[in-house]
């Protein structure tokens, strides 16, 4: 089974809905694919979101009475049990699909937007790098080790750079899943604090820094020379700007 399949094969996977043999081999298969436990993470985050915010909607009392209402009151024949039934499974119906549509509303309009989620995945990918001890697959300080690792496996080249002279020394680098594909990603480190900085191919031009905060870690975006740049810390705010300015001086 290759790749793709266990990824398409992650959303069954959360709902409990695979057989025995698929279960065995997505379950070996997460162990040691960071790309597809990125995902996993993804999808959990945004089910727990929509059971915990997603709002219930309870018919009104005088709901039922006004369906009723709004039926047939005259009939120049005695109705007969089975119309009177099938009238009230007409009103039941449209009960239903007022329900239906009114949740179905609810939970699109509380769907979190592209932004929100690809935040979610930075944060869960720079946990989960911690989490794992899996912080780097090349270990260097060197940038000419360090880039050239990343030949052949991207179809982009990130910029690298060592910045120790500035306090943020380059540690390594990885590849990881982001936003629907593999992205580079360049660790830094000041005072023991790791710096996840995610690279890929963004809109071309320039753009300004844009600084979030999400569960208590520190982001920072910006895009230049076609690349979009997403640098995740627990540093603190102050620092985390010193650091983004060293790289973008760089870049």
């Amino acid at each position: 089974m290759d790749h793709q399949k266990f990824m398409e094969l992650l959303p069954a996977y959360l709902d409990q809905e695979l057989g025995v043999a698929d279960l065995l081999a997505l379950e070996q298969h997460l162990d040691s694919c960071s790309a597809c436990q990125s995902e996993f993470s993804t999808l959990n985050t945004t089910r727990e979101r929509l059971k915990k915010h997603a709002p219930y909607f309870f018919a009104p009392d005088h709901l039922a009475q006004r369906i009723t209402m709004s039926l047939p009151r005259h009939r120049t024949d005695t109705p007969s049990p089975i119309g009177w039934n099938l009238n009230w499974m007409n009103a039941g119906a449209v009960l239903v699909a007022v329900l239906a549509l009114a949740w179905s509303g609810a939970v699109y309009l509380n769907q979190p937007s592209s932004q929100d989620r690809l935040v979610e995945e930075l944060i869960s990918s720079h946990v989960r790098s911690l989490q794992v001890d899996h912080l780097s697959d090349v270990v260097s300080s060197d940038r000419h080790t360090v880039k050239p690792w990343f030949n052949g496996k991207l179809d982009f080249s990130p910029p690298v750079f060592d910045l120790s002279s500035s306090g943020f020394p380059l540690v390594g680098g990885r590849l990881d899943y982001l936003n629907g594909r593999t992205v580079a990603v360049l660790v830094y480190r000041h005072n023991q604090h790791p710096i996840n900085v995610y690279v890929w191919p963004g809109k071309t031009g320039a753009t300004d820094l844009r600084l979030q905060e999400h569960q208590g870690y520190h982001l920072i975006r910006w895009t230049k020379d076609g690349m979009e740049y997403w640098a995740v810390s627990d540093l603190a705010t102050n620092e985390l700007e010193s650091f983004v300015g060293a790289l973008r001086a760089q870049v």
